[in-house]
């Protein structure tokens, strides 16, 4: 049973390496043109970026990655018309060529504006829009890519928002369907509802043990849970994933903290170890890369585990 490790965003350690964004009001400040072509040089600078991430992270042997939903500002905007398949073609083969290379892992998670359960049919429409381009892009890059959504919105109430979120996951197309993976959350939607409704529409789910800490039924056991959440995962063809981190401090328990408990990690290996499949684990910790190498250091130097590169052997 192998644990892969991996973490979120750019790595802290080349500081060099950022998103270079462009909000639509700073789009807007100039002539269609001009605007156009800042945004495409941004775009590039965000591709050249996300080659070196990549060649970073194969260096130091770690599998998988979540491409960041600001590497392509405003590309699903209504009020922006850009052939990005065709602008961008060079640099998708490009990075598609990269990825087959390294065989890294890529998915995407959407920000909280994405989401099934809005009471707005414009939220809607906009969300599925993300969705779909999202879709074009793993096309475009040739990878099984999964997007994570959180369930989102309870209005009015949670049963209602459900609801919607059925009707809007029946609206989309199979293909749409196959890219989508849920996420329990750290207010609302618990491991449970989570898994109710991967289980009923047949979605891969994503357990954010940081977020079950936070947000859990009184009664819940996640060892129980987690052979069904890893079930969800047989037809996909990609190891379970999961998140893990720790809370900053005890006021601000659902902000992430900067480093992993070391401690408290090895507990969480332990639930995982009777279920015997290789699972690949974001840490979501601020310290990003650093934090997942410090967490592989201590884990060396405490406990007798089998640590190749950023992957754990129970």
């Amino acid at each position: 049973m192998q644990i892969n490790l991996g973490y979120v965003g750019n790595p802290v350690t080349l500081l060099d390496i950022y998103s270079h964004t462009l909000t639509f009001k700073e789009y807007s400040k100039h002539k269609e043109s001009l605007s156009k072509e800042i945004l495409i040089n941004r775009i590039k600078l965000n591709f050249n970026n996300f080659q070196k991430v990549l060649k970073y992270n194969n260096d130091n042997k770690i599998k998988f990655y979540r491409m960041t939903h600001t590497m392509f500002p405003l590309l699903t905007h209504q009020s922006i018309n850009i052939d990005y398949k065709e602008v961008f073609k060079s640099e998708f083969n490009k990075l598609k060529k990269t990825i087959d290379k390294y065989n890294i892992r890529i998915d995407t998670h959407p920000d909280e504006f994405c989401l099934l359960t809005s009471e707005k049919e414009n939220v809607t429409f906009n969300s599925i829009e993300i969705l779909k381009f999202h879709l074009e892009v793993f096309k475009l890059l040739g990878i099984n890519g999964k997007c994570i959504l959180h369930i989102g919105s309870s209005k009015s109430t949670k049963e209602e928002a459900l609801n919607r979120f059925r009707d809007n996951f029946n609206r989309l197309s199979n293909e749409l369907k196959s890219i989508i993976i849920l996420e329990n959350d750290d207010k609302t939607y618990t491991v449970t509802d989570t898994l109710i409704l991967s289980e009923e529409l047949n979605i891969p789910m994503v357990l954010d043990y940081h977020h079950f800490i936070c947000n859990h039924l009184k009664n819940e056991r996640i060892d129980k849970l987690l052979p069904r959440i890893i079930k969800t995962w047989k037809n996909t063809n990609l190891n379970p994933k999961m998140h893990f981190s720790n809370s900053l401090n005890s006021k601000q328990k659902r902000n992430h903290s900067t480093y992993i408990n070391y401690n408290s990690f090895i507990k969480f290996l332990k639930l995982l170890k009777p279920l015997n499949t290789d699972i690949d684990i974001m840490l979501e910790a601020k310290g990003k890369d650093e934090a997942l190498f410090r967490l592989v250091r201590q884990l060396k130097f405490y406990k007798d585990f089998k640590i190749k590169g950023t992957t754990i052997i129970l």
